[in-house]
């Protein structure tokens, strides 16, 4: 196209494919002018019209505001400075609207009231120091003052939610119903239950007695049961029962006797608690990781053949 012939604003329009009203818009803004008038007033527009209402095109295609236009196209503002300022509100954008649509997503699933929905909508909307403020909160209520508060750094760590920059719909939600079981007061009265055993054990054991380390033992030896279909309550599942109660009595350096099998019925009931279950399957989605087997059918079964052989 030759920037020397000058065209009317209609076979500017064939050219550009915008229609006339559109190109005498930008005209009249300045934002394209014409080059030249013909003896009766008509505007006319040589080539490099065409290259402007190109570039014109793309940066309305992308959002930005004719304000800004005029300024890039005057050269007052560089484009690469526009677009990055842009890309960035636009992120900003985005979030907000990726947190809409988890919102109105577990909203529609859970058929959730208003109240409901203003909650998960404020829990969802905190910023990062305020989420690490929710959970830490909700850590130093279930670990906090504990003689064994050092050794429980750890797992304390493995329970922290780590939302990422540009969260899914799903860990959105997840966050939202985790930080929700968080603020059950009789959740964090269970686990702390949980937590204040385990130190009298580390005090009574001089050793940690970690809930991990008990609960691999009893799936790997339940499991089984489970699928060969023993009864809890048979003498069946004797070997199996004396198996993990003989090494939690190891460690705990204490004789597998009545006492201590009702102690691990009772720390495996405390354990067993379904929310529990749910945090930590909300942390996988929420912290990227591998859904965590459950276990309750095998807590449930050790109870049960507990329960029945201690008993008098």
């Amino acid at each position: 196209m030759r920037n020397d012939t000058l065209y009317s604003i209609g076979e500017l329009a064939k050219l550009t494919g915008l229609t006339v009203k559109t190109i005498r818009f930008y005209s009249d803004r300045g934002i394209v002018a014409p080059t030249d008038r013909s003896p009766v007033g008509y505007r006319l527009y040589n080539g490099d019209a065409a290259a402007r209402l190109a570039l014109v095109r793309t940066m309305r295609g992308l959002g930005l505001d004719l304000p800004t236009i005029r300024k890039v196209m005057d050269r007052e503002l560089s484009f690469p400075e526009v677009a990055a300022a842009h890309a960035e509100a636009l992120a900003v954008q985005i979030g907000s609207l990726r947190l809409r649509l988890a919102v109105l997503t577990a909203v529609a699933n859970r058929g959730s009231t208003p109240e409901e929905t203003d909650i998960m909508h404020k829990l969802a909307q905190l910023s990062e120091n305020e989420r690490r403020r929710l959970i830490g909160d909700f850590l130093d209520a279930v670990f906090g003052g504990l003689d064994a508060a050092p050794v429980f750094s750890g797992v304390m760590r493995s329970m922290t939610p780590e939302l990422p920059e540009n969260p899914e719909a799903e860990q959105i939600q997840a966050w939202a119903d985790l930080a929700e079981i968080s603020q059950d007061p009789s959740f964090r009265a269970s686990v702390r239950r949980m937590a204040e055993d385990q130190a009298v054990e580390q005090a009574r054991s001089k050793t940690m007695v970690p809930c991990r380390d008990i609960a691999t033992t009893i799936r790997d030896l339940v499991g089984p049961a489970l699928e060969a279909g023993i009864d809890p309550v048979s003498p069946r599942a004797d070997p199996i029962v004396a198996a993990f109660t003989a090494h939690y009595a190891r460690l705990l350096n204490h004789p597998d006797d009545i006492e201590l099998r009702r102690r691990l019925t009772t720390r495996l009931e405390s354990v067993n608690d379904p929310r529990r279950e749910r945090y930590l399957q909300l942390l996988a989605v929420v912290n990227s990781w591998s859904a965590p087997q459950s276990l309750t059918p095998v807590f449930t079964w050790s109870v049960q053949a507990l329960r029945v052989r201690t008993q008098q």
